[in-house]
């Protein structure tokens, strides 16, 4: 009886694997952090990334938090589309890691870095954890910004989910976590503003190859589709 029960609970889970096999596309992150790893070692700026504006941005070490909290806010919206659409899920895969590993070549093209970041006298957790993130993340390879990049595409994916596209709560929740990890990055001075405005230019390409063209493309073979077929027709009545 308990080997039967094993059997049962081994071939339950081999079909729940086999049924979510698309998650290992997440391993790409791995890969990219790899080389983002990579470019930390070997890149070294040529071109300062500093605007007027950065100057009239306040430094909030509570934004760490936020900051932070980007790596969850990825987390659950990979596995939701998972989970919910895997239509939507490649999608989000060849948005998020398109535009990542993009960013690794403009790196490598466009060595950049900036000069911003503030010294930190107190110790406080907030200030402990910006510590932290500065001595493990070096001011380099910052425009474009990968965390403003990414939660854009995650937002976008959400929205363009059929299913997530319903709750309207969830869509103001999506887009309120965007804009505070995105403002985060500048609040805490690990970018400049020109480095999230170089992320929605980015970022806005990628909406429009992933979303908008191919709704064009198959919005004009429906018409061309539709005109010949009332060609055909006219022809057959004649």
């Amino acid at each position: 009886m308990m080997r039967l029960q094993t059997l049962k609970s081994n071939g339950e889970l081999k079909e729940l694997i086999w049924k979510y096999k698309h998650l290992s596309l997440v391993s790409l992150y791995g890969f990219a952090q790899i080389w983002f790893q990579y470019c930390e070692r070997t890149v070294r700026p040529k071109y300062y990334m500093y605007s007027p504006i950065d100057d009239y941005i306040p430094f909030v070490k509570y934004f760490v938090v936020p900051y932070l909290f980007w790596f969850i806010y990825m987390a659950l919206g990979f596995l939701y589309l998972a989970v919910v659409s895997k239509k939507d899920f490649y999608k989000l895969c060849l948005y998020m890691f398109g535009g990542m590993y993009l960013c690794y070549v403009l790196y490598l093209l466009f060595p950049n870095g900036q000069n911003l970041r503030p010294i930190i006298t107190e110790n406080d957790v907030f200030s402990r954890m910006i510590k932290y993130i500065y001595a493990t993340d070096t001011p380099t390879n910052v425009a474009p910004s990968i965390h403003v990049f990414n939660s854009i595409a995650v937002h976008v994916a959400l929205v363009n989910c059929h299913q997530f596209r319903e709750k309207r709560h969830w869509r103001l929740a999506s887009f309120i976590c965007m804009i505070i990890i995105s403002a985060s990055t500048v609040l805490i001075k690990q970018h400049s503003i020109k480095d999230v405005m170089w992320s929605v230019l980015l970022a806005t390409a990628f909406y429009i190859a992933i979303y908008q063209i191919p709704k064009w493309v198959f919005s004009k073979d429906l018409v061309s589709l539709d005109i010949k077929r009332g060609f055909f027709s006219r022809i057959a009545h004649r």
